[in-house]
């Protein structure tokens, strides 16, 4: 791969891997609309790398409670908030480790790579992040994050399987539905793709190992860095704004590139 594809892919990945635009829509759509050779799974594996770095280090307080709660949870001792929170991030992503291995094992996961599905998961869910976010209440906090917000939150998070929905947009509006704020609700989604994010990879890597040379080692190490340095400037723009600005500017923009896409696909 050229290095200018090379950074085109890894700055996609890692400005939309957070924000609540679909980062698999725009990686899918980047070959299809643009003519460029698909990237390959090796360095879908290596921006994700660079992208969980990322929010690992913005949230590295979170982080480090979640794994110092780890072994309470493990030993049942969830009357400490440390190992309720741990335990929630476990239980969050276990329906969409589920149901993305029955997706990637019959196959249908290549049957949703459409630009129509991609149109209409960006047009509709985005629309639906509008909704919520506008009519929903904020009165939780991520300290109020329990065992039954992370199964519903887990729940909304397995739509994002279909490209164009977007994985931090769909626990966004889970997370709004529930009446957690916008900055709160934003937080939880984004600590909530790090186990999504790790087991997505580890998938992926089963695939990847048997491709492994120098040149692929050394690209998709360029690729890490790029989505490492650009998911970091993302994320860290998004939740200063929340402060602030709602969702709308980023639904503005889903429901123009939807429209856009299903003027295409149906032409």
């Amino acid at each position: 791969m050229s290095l200018f594809h090379l950074i085109l892919v890894a700055i996609i990945q890692g400005v939309t891997e957070f924000l609540p635009v679909s980062s698999s829509g725009h990686l899918i759509l980047l070959p299809g609309l643009t003519g460029i050779a698909d990237q390959g799974l090796a360095i879908d594996v290596a921006v994700h790398v660079g992208t969980l770095g990322a929010v690992v280090l913005y949230f590295r307080n979170d982080v480090k409670q979640a794994l110092s709660g780890l072994p309470y949870a493990f030993r049942g001792q969830l009357d400490r908030p440390e190992a309720r929170f741990a335990l929630g991030l476990i239980v969050a992503t276990i329906p969409t480790v589920i149901a993305g291995a029955l997706l990637y094992a019959t196959g249908l996961e290549q049957a949703l790579r459409s630009v129509a599905v991609i149109g209409w998961a960006m047009l509709g869910f985005g629309l639906l992040l509008y909704w919520v976010d506008q009519k929903g209440y904020q009165t939780k906090r991520a300290a109020d994050w329990g065992l039954r917000d992370a199964v519903i939150m887990g729940l909304w998070q397995v739509l994002a399987l279909i490209p164009g929905t977007s994985r931090s947009g769909i626990t966004i509006t889970g997370a709004r539905q529930l009446g957690y704020t916008r900055e709160d609700g934003a937080r939880i989604a984004m600590l909530m793709s790090i186990p999504t994010i790790l087991a997505s990879g580890v998938l992926l890597s089963a695939d990847v190992i048997h491709q492994a040379d120098a040149q692929l080692a050394k690209d998709g190490m360029i690729a890490a860095v790029f989505a490492f340095v650009s998911a970091l400037l993302a994320l860290s723009l998004m939740m200063r704004l929340l402060r602030s600005v709602s969702f709308t500017p980023y639904v503005i923009y889903r429901v123009i590139l939807g429209v856009v896409l299903l003027a295409i696909a149906y032409s």
